[in-house]
């Protein structure tokens, strides 16, 4: 799983910051990539990426404010010059479908793949064998939601001594045993895969939050994610303009990332009010709260290793 940011910023877009979009990239784990947002010009920020549109499978529409949709209709069509032929789904409010066919209907713009609409209307909107995605209702002016990517455990490493017990040689039969809940070899013998192999790997876990006021509430929602992406409009010395503008501020990120005992806090939808010597002072200041908190940029790329990678 790897984070690239291809917008950071909030509102409008400044020279340093385009308005909002995330790709979390999961090209080895099942070859897509997934869209978090989309403000005017995204399609511009991934020409200057190693994003792949046609990798594009799902679209997760935290809210309906223009910073977070206007690059939409743009994204969609070039797509279908991009050897995109493959389906797209699409999370979000219920009038995003309006939103996207007006737009697409009024242009004359006419796709070579299919879109598919899923308005945020329960709490699990996504699952296969390997990964759930919910969602959870936000504070702002507009009805807005946070994402939860949760990837379920993997099956455990084999053990070889305890296979090599067992009179098992190394060879195919070893995948055959870690993809199975038990195997039966040619002598006749039942191998159950959980007497052989190691403790589950733990699946990751990634919490993005559209925009907000800081909600205590949901501390036990995003408990121990592996990375929280939470937006820091403003710095804490204008938590009354967070307040008024139904956002957030750095320190109360900070403050939520502790109580929810994630391991990474990335401060994303930043106001273009603030020069970089203003969110450097202000991320010393952060970090006194929760030392492993940086400020997005646009381009910026994380990694989210596996626990046992950790």
């Amino acid at each position: 799983m790897q984070l690239t940011f291809l917008g950071t910023g909030s509102g409008v877009p400044s020279k340093r910051r385009n308005v909002s979009s995330l790709a979390l990239s999961m090209l080895q784990e099942r070859d897509e990539i997934w869209l978090f947002d989309c403000g005017e010009a995204t399609q511009h920020q991934i020409l200057n990426s190693t994003i792949k549109p046609r990798k594009i499978s799902k679209i997760f529409i935290t809210h309906m404010h223009g910073d977070h949709i206007y690059g939409l209709p743009g994204l969609l069509s070039s797509r279908s010059f991009q050897e995109g032929t493959s389906p797209v789904e699409i999370y979000g409010p219920p009038r995003l479908k309006e939103f996207i066919e007006l737009s697409l209907k009024v242009s004359e713009t006419r796709l070579k793949y299919d879109l598919i609409f899923r308005s945020i209307n329960e709490n699990i909107l996504f699952e296969d064998q390997h990964i759930q995605v919910s969602s959870i209702r936000l504070k702002h002016g507009v009805p807005s939601f946070g994402f939860l990517i949760q990837e379920k455990d993997s099956v455990g490493p084999l053990i070889p001594e305890k296979l090599k017990e067992r009179g098992i040689k190394p060879g195919p039969i070893y995948q055959e045993i870690k993809n199975n809940r038990e195997v039966s070899l040619p002598d006749g013998t039942n191998i159950k895969r959980d007497e052989v192999t190691g403790d589950p790997i733990p699946g990751r876990k990634v919490s993005i939050l559209g925009d907000t006021h800081a909600l205590d509430d949901i501390v036990d929602y995003i408990y121990d994610s592996d990375v929280l992406i939470h937006e820091a409009t403003f710095i804490k010395e204008d938590h009354e303009l967070a307040h008024q503008y139904f956002h957030s501020t750095s320190e109360q990120a900070a403050n939520l990332a502790k109580a929810a005992n994630v391991k990474e806090l990335i401060l994303n939808h930043v106001s273009s009010r603030y020069v970089w010597e203003d969110l450097q002072k202000e991320l010393k200041d952060i970090k006194e709260v929760f030392p492993n908190t940086h400020y997005a940029e646009d381009f910026s790329t994380y990694v989210i290793k596996r626990r046992d990678e950790s």
